[in-house]
């Protein structure tokens, strides 16, 4: 195995004059070419272009000192060696680019020189296997310029209180995704702990397809602000839809323009993949860009450069994508509407986010939650008397309540309720009014013999009783009112409703039993006459 060690220049410490008097001090760097047992095959020397007459001249000395080590130089571009996010992020891209080998080569990183926030830094990406080698601290010592060295044990699998700070680690990044929200559903949760895991694990593209309203770009937003968080990123965050991007306007907006590209181009633009450099890019929508967008984009992806439109000059941006989608891309490639190439590109990892209605054992959460960021919003509190949150619970949990928008159905109506509610307070009449409204609204895009059913199911039976009835009972209750319509008497419908089951009673009594039935909904058979009366 070969040995390869990776530090940073230090400016004082490796710095002891240019004269031949530095081969009487201690120089960390030098020092660890100077212990027979350690042999040094390659090192690696990080240093800023500030930093090269030293770099030259001690890359010198090591060449002379040992000249079986194959010594290189890489180059970290920050302004402020005390900036934490400036330093690490280069050091993280370092460890992202650097062709590590460890089946073949033993690594070791060394923590001596550098600022504190470089040795902090270098220290994390190696812990987290970013860079994988063992830690390497040197020292002087009386026994001359050798000083001595130590390497730091960093298994931490044998450090309880160490391991447990990595898992209170994912649980805060896990529940900043989830927005706070402690989500019920199994699948939801799992998906998002994988997403955490992926997040600041990969800068490659992530792929989240879902209906509309389901969280793509919230969800997209927090992987930013984690990302952000952990150093994983500089850059800002760049969202656009690609819905609303047509032809000359997609090219434009997407990779920029010189000057006179096409008719109205008075100025260039940069467009925002160069926007997003060093940052993160959410395309939503990504299924409605043209194939030339698509074909441009694979390219700004795999190779991090792009022709801006009506330039011969490639330019270069080096950002992570997050794709958005309601559509279904497979089916899109198979109907030549979307690039295979590019589909293949961006389903490494892909995540599938479900509805409101799959994930219904969460409602209540995210009714907190939005209830939390409204008061958030106006200043003070509101919340459901306890009666009217149980009404709105019951309703929302039925069959009736199809939340055809996700959250965003969710968030229109705790907007609703909330703005109307007297002394903060929601209360059952505000629940009812908000029940009827979405139902109506549902209505609208339901088929019209489902829509009917509803609509005799509305006009005849109360919106409470509505709300605690099983869609198995509201199915088998439009039927019967439908019979009861064409009937001429109680009787008559009985007889066609129970035309087996009265064949085996001693006692025939189908008025008897129609009429119970319907009392148990707040009807009468008067009531479903007058429903053809009024027709």
């Amino acid at each position: 195995m070969k040995t390869t060690v990776i530090g940073i220049l230090g400016t004082r410490l490796d710095h002891q004059g240019l004269g031949k008097r530095r081969w009487h001090h201690w120089r960390p760097s030098m020092s660890l070419l100077m212990h027979p047992q350690f042999p040094v095959d390659e090192f690696v020397l990080l240093h800023q272009a500030a930093e090269q007459e030293l770099a030259a001249l001690t890359m010198h000395d090591m060449h002379e000192l040992s000249p079986t080590t194959r010594v290189h130089n890489y180059l970290v571009e920050y302004a402020d060696p005390w900036d934490f996010q400036a330093v690490y992020s280069e050091l993280y891209k370092f460890a992202q680019h650097y062709p590590f080998e460890p089946e073949t080569t033993n690594y070791y990183v060394h923590i001596t020189t550098g600022t504190h926030v470089a040795q902090i830094c270098l220290f994390l990406l190696t812990e987290a296997n970013y860079i994988p080698a063992k830690l390497l601290q040197t020292a002087p010592s009386k026994a001359g310029v050798q000083g001595s060295y130590h390497l730091i044990d960093l298994d931490l699998s044998r450090y309880d209180q160490i391991a447990s700070r990595f898992a209170k680690e994912a649980q805060e990044g896990i529940s900043y995704l989830k927005g706070g929200i402690a989500t019920r559903n199994r699948a939801f949760n799992h998906l998002i702990e994988q997403l955490e895991q992926v997040s600041i694990r990969s800068a490659a593209p992530i792929l989240l397809t879902g209906a509309t309203g389901v969280g793509k770009s919230q969800l997209a937003k927090r992987i930013f602000a984690l990302k952000k968080q952990r150093g994983q990123i500089s850059g800002e965050l760049v969202e656009v839809n690609c819905a609303t991007l047509r032809g000359d306007n997609a090219m434009s907006a997407l990779f920029g323009h010189v000057k006179g590209a096409f008719t109205g181009a008075l100025t260039p633009r940069n467009g925002l993949l160069r926007e997003a450099h060093r940052g993160l890019l959410f395309l939503d929508e990504i299924g409605e860009l043209g194939l030339d967008e698509q074909a441009m984009l694979l390219r700004a992806i795999e190779e991090k450069v792009f022709t801006p439109f009506g330039s011969d000059q490639a330019v270069t941006s080096d950002f992570q994508l997050i794709a958005g989608t309601n559509r279904d891309l497979f089916t899109a490639v198979t109907a030549g509407e979307f690039r295979e190439d590019l589909l293949a590109r961006i389903n490494l990892w892909t995540y599938q986010l479900p509805s409101l209605k799959q994930r219904i054992e969460d409602f209540e959460p995210n009714l907190d939650y939005e209830l939390q960021q409204f008061a958030h919003k106006i200043g003070h509190k509101v919340s459901f008397n306890q009666a009217a949150r149980e009404h709105y619970l019951s309703f929302a949990h039925s069959a009736a309540a199809l939340w055809r928008a996700n959250f965003r159905d969710l968030n229109s109506s705790v907007t609703r309720m909330a703005t109307l509610a007297q002394g903060g307070r929601i209360t059952e009449t505000l629940v009812a009014d908000e029940i009827q409204r979405l139902s109506h609204d549902w209505r609208s895009f339901q088929p019209q013999e489902p829509r009917q059913a509803m609509e005799l199911l509305q006009s005849l039976v109360s919106a409470e009783v509505l709300a605690y009835t099983d869609y198995f009972d509201q199915i088998q209750l439009v039927e019967v009112l439908r019979v009861c319509q064409t009937s001429k008497s109680l009787a008559d419908a009985g007889r066609k409703l129970f035309d087996k089951s009265r064949l085996q009673r001693s006692s025939q009594n189908d008025s008897h039993r129609l009429r119970i039935y319907l009392q148990k909904f707040g009807l009468t058979f008067e009531q479903t006459q007058g429903m053809i009366n009024t027709q």
